[in-house]
């Protein structure tokens, strides 16, 4: 699924303040990377985010891809 702008910066934002508070990762890092928005940004590139998206009022379920 292809996401807009809008719902990309949702989605990382908000994953990243998840990782802020503690959550943990969803993929294997390197030591040296600490920044929660770039942690979450690889998170989405790599398509491991679990996320629901409301587009006009159809619920698209899935994994960001």
């Amino acid at each position: 699924m292809k996401y807009t702008r809008f719902e990309k910066a949702r989605i990382i934002g908000a994953r990243a303040l998840q990782i802020a508070m503690g959550a943990p990762l969803l993929i294997k890092i390197s030591d040296d990377v600490i920044d929660p928005l770039q942690l979450a940004l690889m998170e989405f590139e790599k398509g491991v985010i679990p996320i629901t998206v409301r587009r006009k009022g159809k619920l698209i379920k899935g994994p960001v891809v």
